[in-house]
């Protein structure tokens, strides 16, 4: 274990280091959020005031505030560029430094992203959450943080960022045989954004279509965690809901072992 980490560490230090150096691009993407959530927040409270400023569909607007920011600061936590990142590699001719090297592939890009994770839940995460809590403490009037829906958050969070990790490793594969990803890539987000529940809440789609979008890995990326935030769940739906992303990390890692053994034998090198 020690010797792996001593390996693995220094990609950790270069993902932290990125996101530093970068900082400007961090603080644009954290905007854009923002931005989104707040144009979310005028068109939701359109719909609540139209529906008699009561529950809508199990919602408060207080619980929409809470899922439309905690939505929005989750996607960014579990937010994986590795498929870009291969396909940039791969175009340029630089993934072959990176095969030569004495290194699990997929590690060698999950302990640069690991570094970026670490900062963001430093820096975005913790104050999301003091923000929102104080914003539920001044509409209630009552302290509603409950600290174990947290620790659940924060580890269907983990599983989350497992799973966008190995979804995104298969796309990059797909450079391999494609060469560019550039196009699939947009296609891939919107998809993503849709299926995952975090541009509308899987709560309010008719009732077969939710159940099926449930039960996909892409719930499990984003709407799992923050329904768990919110006490959404009841105590075994809780333990159901961590399986299933047990279960689609475990999957996705072996899909991805088998996407790679077979892209490796394609490799193409473009640039370099």
């Amino acid at each position: 274990m020690n010797k792996m980490m001593r390996r693995y560490v220094p990609f950790m230090k270069a993902g932290i280091q990125t996101l530093i150096t970068y900082r400007l691009n961090f603080l644009g993407f954290v905007i854009g959020g923002l931005i989104y959530c707040f144009v979310m927040f005028y068109l939701w409270r359109s719909v609540f005031e139209s529906n008699g400023g009561g529950m809508f569909l199990g919602f408060s607007m207080t619980d929409m505030v809470i899922f439309l920011f905690l939505s929005n600061t989750t996607g960014q936590l579990i937010f994986s560029s590795v498929g870009e990142q291969i396909g940039e590699e791969i175009r340029d001719g630089s993934i072959t430094m990176r095969l030569l090297k004495p290194v699990n592939t997929d590690l060698s890009y999950l302990f640069a992203e690991l570094g970026e994770v670490l900062m963001k839940v430093i820096v975005l995460l913790i104050p999301m959450v003091l923000g929102l809590e104080i914003y539920r403490f001044c509409v209630t009037g009552t302290l509603v943080f409950n600290p174990v829906n947290f620790l659940w958050y924060l580890l269907s969070a983990a599983l989350a960022y497992l799973i966008s990790f190995r979804v995104n490793l298969c796309f990059g594969f797909i450079a391999f045989y494609v060469k560019n990803l550039w196009g699939i890539g947009i296609l891939k987000n919107s998809v993503i954004g849709f299926l995952s529940g975090s541009l509308i809440p899987l709560a309010f789609m008719p009732e077969g279509l939710r159940v099926c979008l449930e039960y996909l890995p892409f719930a499990s990326m984003n709407y799992t965690p923050v329904m768990l935030y919110m006490g959404k769940y009841a105590a075994w739906e809780i333990l159901f809901r961590i399986g299933l992303q047990i279960v689609w990390a475990l999957l996705l890692f072996g899909l991805s072992k088998l996407i790679w053994f077979g892209a490796i034998k394609k490799l193409c090198i473009q640039g370099g």
